[in-house]
């Protein structure tokens, strides 16, 4: 009995999927646009396809970055300086270093701002990154989220190392071809720079 039941039920699906489909019309249509859709143009052989390309770096010389060459421009991140203090990390000479090259560290206006913001506890840390040595880099942009500002100049500019040791920010800037970074492991500093032989 039951599977008799299920025979007839399938069939009145079947009949109502098929009716439904034959009597479907949509009525949003006006009658013109209708006769639009249904005419396509035949393709011309003859005519060259245009195709847009995303636009590519032209210091890249395929994965890298033939801008980067001492001096090393590096932009440093806020927790950078308090993990340097920590490791007791001096940061020109520990850059140096680390890329055998000279070094010139730079700080934006958001790295500055964010220290400022810290107050007394990473006074020690404002002080390093008011360091004469370290080059400072005007922000044009609002507001003092130094994550952005850093993506954002690093975007524009590939001439620079990224010194962080923020996981989101280094997830960030990994997605961008040609920028290395530099962190702090094993109480010394890293770095994930390719070089390109001349």
């Amino acid at each position: 009995v039951t599977m008799l039941y299920y025979n007839v039920i399938v069939v009145l699906l079947r009949r109502f999927i098929s009716v439904y489909k034959l009597t479907f019309y949509d009525y949003s249509q006006k009658e013109q646009d209708r006769a639009k859709t249904q005419k396509k143009k035949k393709e011309d052989p003859s005519v060259i396809k245009e195709k847009e390309v995303a636009k590519y770096p032209s210091c890249m010389f395929f994965q890298y970055n033939t801008q980067l060459g001492p001096p090393y421009y590096i932009l440093v991140d806020t927790n950078f300086i308090n993990f340097s203090i920590k490791a007791k990390l001096d940061v020109v000479q520990s850059m140096m270093d680390c890329l055998y090259a000279k070094c010139v560290p730079c700080i934006t206006d958001c790295v500055m701002a964010e220290l400022e913001k810290l107050g007394m506890k990473f006074r020690v840390a404002l002080r390093i990154a008011k360091d004469p040595r370290f080059d400072r880099l005007p922000c044009s942009h609002k507001g003092t989220y130094a994550d952005d500002c850093l993506v954002q100049r690093v975007m524009q500019h590939k001439c620079y190392i990224v010194a962080t040791v923020d996981r989101d920010l280094k997830r960030r800037i990994r997605k961008i071809p040609g920028v290395p970074i530099m962190y702090i492991s094993n109480h010394r500093y890293s770095s994930s720079i390719r070089y390109v032989s001349p």
